[in-house]
């Protein structure tokens, strides 16, 4: 890419971090309404409100950006529609989208809107740009786990605008790839409710560790070598922050981009953004030590040495001021009480103040620094104009939907069944299934006898699944052994993200495994336009969102271990298993294959049982997953017979089939 004026992107949850965005420095702004966007505890805009912040941004020339990165419910879809009708004529410089049923209903009915790709589409390499270019989506954000040298390789042959996270919050899965929390408790981090599990205290070989709590993201050492890159954004995670932390990280990164010879004056307000400890991340080879061993953001002052009468006694070598903002943390169970130093005493290095709340402080208590108002920002906006989205007229969101649908003859009911490891086509009855989704490693793909005479004969009933993640160095090796299956006389594929389309042959048959989400109609019509052959629907998925859907041809997954956590992280348990417990005595399962790390629940999602439920809303098309298991006749045979039967597997979890995701 060539070299161009680099864009500073900064974050606001309401109005006091939009204008502390804007006085910071910031070329651009993100922000979420209250519906659809993947910070649902934020407090986001209303319609009024946006309307002012874009005339306000308008008369600083500041470009603004509507976050709609969730996945979509079918039932959504008029809300929507709605959405997008009052964004595209109060004209928001861009939408950023997830869901690709958000995307095909964007270029059907609002075609003015400009489109990025969320960081949660997952793009990681120079195939995923290659893709969205040719989707006309005008900018891709990049995947957080890029090395350096992967990222110059996509720079490079990009056409397209590509965005970075610079600084801020890490998430330990890869984005979009993480069901931990829907599988905890139904809120998905997919649908902007993630409860953190990566930031919990878990159970390893009997000792209470944080395993997967990642510091945060600070590139400003590598700021030169992005811009030098022709990096076009470059953005700061924090829609949840303050609008103090919203405008000293700006501060910082304006200075450190405008004026290079003032790296070291950057770095020293980057230290009191009050965030926790910082790396570099992949981009600076720095994983190694990417686990802190606390969840608290803030700075550690001291501790609690007196607490009586109201007055809360601490000692501490930070020099505090009235009104500044602490987090006091219970060292017995971790809970915490945030509250502003009110009637500050100084002596030395003595601090008391007054605290009159109800929650017990305790002589031991660890006391946090998470902030300082330096400077006052706008609650409000001065001229609020009154605006109101309005609903699309009924018939015409009767069209659309119309225009979902896929036209489609019925077909005869099928089974798939995937295994992940060579050793089950020894277990398995190839002729009982109606295909065999091979997923395999690179190695073992490359290794595989794809010439001998049973596979040969069934190949019919053989696709080969890509993986999740394809490194940009380990691309162009896909690539070549994609060719040399083809040659063999395979050409059936399920591939894990829509761009890995471009590896195959145009006259290979494409499907599309779970991974290329599919919650709605319109992401179904979507995939079906694209040439996908088959498609699945996401095993975080309920019964009633299924129910709703008007496109009943896709495949329902009966039976699988979820990957909770897949991630390009490193991460040490120590048990001889491989195995930790949560807080509530659950079980879970960490692997690694392929150089990602993987953890799985003790139990698989099973929904036998609700076969004949599912049938009767019309679908017909299942699958089994064997990955996590380890190979076994009986464990095929009993699976199998549970789906013949419509059964339930014993011990297995329903995740939010009847429960529903929130």
């Amino acid at each position: 890419m060539g070299n161009r004026k680099t864009e500073l992107l900064l974050p606001a949850g309401n109005t006091e971090s939009f204008y502390a965005a804007l006085d910071g420095g910031a070329d651009a702004v993100y922000l979420g309404l209250k519906n659809f966007n993947a910070r649902g505890r934020a407090a986001n805009f209303g319609e009024s409100h946006l309307m002012a912040a874009l005339k306000e941004a308008q008369k600083r020339k500041v470009k603004i950006y509507v976050t709609l990165n969730t996945v979509i419910k079918n039932k959504e879809i008029d809300d929507l529609l709605d959405v997008l009708a009052f964004l595209e004529k109060a004209g928001v410089d861009a939408i950023i989208i997830q869901d690709w049923g958000v995307y095909h209903i964007a270029r059907l009915r609002f075609p003015k809107l400009v489109i990025h790709a969320s960081t949660q589409m997952g793009n990681h390499n120079s195939l995923g740009v290659e893709f969205s270019t040719q989707k006309k989506i005008a900018r891709v954000i990049l995947a957080r786990e890029l090395t350096m040298t992967e990222l110059k390789h996509i720079a490079k042959r990009s056409t397209t605008e590509l965005e970075l996270f610079i600084h801020g919050a890490l998430c330990y899965s890869f984005s979009g790839l993480c069901f931990f929390s829907s599988y905890l408790g139904g809120r998905g981090a997919n649908r902007g409710l993630c409860a953190q599990p990566c930031r919990r205290i878990y159970q390893d070989d009997q000792q209470s560790k944080f395993l997967f709590n990642l510091k945060d993201n600070q590139q400003l050492p590598n700021l030169k070598q992005l811009q030098q890159l022709g990096i076009h954004s470059l953005k700061v995670e924090g829609r949840m922050k303050s609008a103090d932390y919203v405008y000293r990280v700006a501060k910082a990164y304006r200075m450190a981009i405008d004026d290079p010879s003032k790296k070291e004056e950057a770095e020293q307000l980057l230290r009191m953004d009050f965030g926790r400890e910082k790396i570099a991340y992949f981009l600076g080879k720095d994983v190694r030590d990417g686990i802190t061993n606390t969840s608290n953001t803030g700075i550690l002052i001291g501790k609690v040495i007196q607490a009586k009468d109201g007055k809360v006694t601490f000692e501490s070598d930070t020099a505090m001021q009235e009104g500044d903002r602490i987090r006091i943390r219970h060292i017995q169970d971790d809970s915490t009480i945030n509250l502003k130093l009110r009637e500050l005493e100084v002596d030395g290095s003595r601090y008391a103040f007054v605290y009159d709340g109800q929650e017990k402080v305790r002589v031991g208590d660890e006391l946090y620094w998470v902030g300082r108002r330096e400077q006052r920002f706008p609650g409000k906006f001065a001229d609020l104009p009154h605006a109101r989205m309005k609903s699309l007229p009924y018939g015409e969101k009767k069209k659309v939907r119309q225009q979902l649908l896929i036209k489609s003859r019925p077909s005869k009911p099928r089974l798939f069944v995937r295994v992940d490891q060579p050793d089950w086509l020894r277990k398995i009855r190839i002729e009982d299934v109606d295909g065999l989704i091979l997923s395999f490693t690179r190695k073992e793909l490359e290794s595989f006898d794809f010439a001998a005479r049973f596979i040969q004969q069934n190949k019919h009933r053989i696709y080969i699944e890509t993986p999740k993640f394809i490194s940009e160095e380990h691309l162009e090796d896909y690539r070549k052994l994609v060719r040399r299956i083809e040659k063999q006389g395979f050409r059936q594929f399920f591939i894990s993200h829509l761009s890995q389309r471009l590896l195959l042959s145009k006259d290979s048959q494409v499907s599309s495994n779970e991974n290329v989400y599919v919650y709605n109609d319109a992401a179904a019509k979507m995939l079906n336009d694209t040439r996908i052959r088959n498609f699945c629907y996401p095993l975080e998925n309920d019964f009633d969102n299924l129910k709703r859907m008007q496109n009943k041809q896709g495949i329902v997954l009966l039976h699988a271990y979820p990957e909770l956590f897949y991630s390009r992280m490193p991460v040490r348990v120590a048990s001889e298993e491989q195995q930790f417990k949560d807080d509530t005595n659950k079980t879970f399962q960490k692997a690694s294959r392929d150089g990602i790390t993987i953890v799985t629940p003790e139990a698989p999602v099973s929904l036998f049982q609700y076969k004949k439920q599912l049938q009767k809303e019309g679908f017909s098309n299942f699958m089994i997953d064997l990955s996590h298991e380890k190979p076994s006749k009986h464990t095929f045979k009993k699976v199998l017979n549970k789906f013949r039967f419509a059964e339930q597997y014993q011990p297995s979890t329903t995740f939010n089939f009847k429960k529903g995701l929130q």
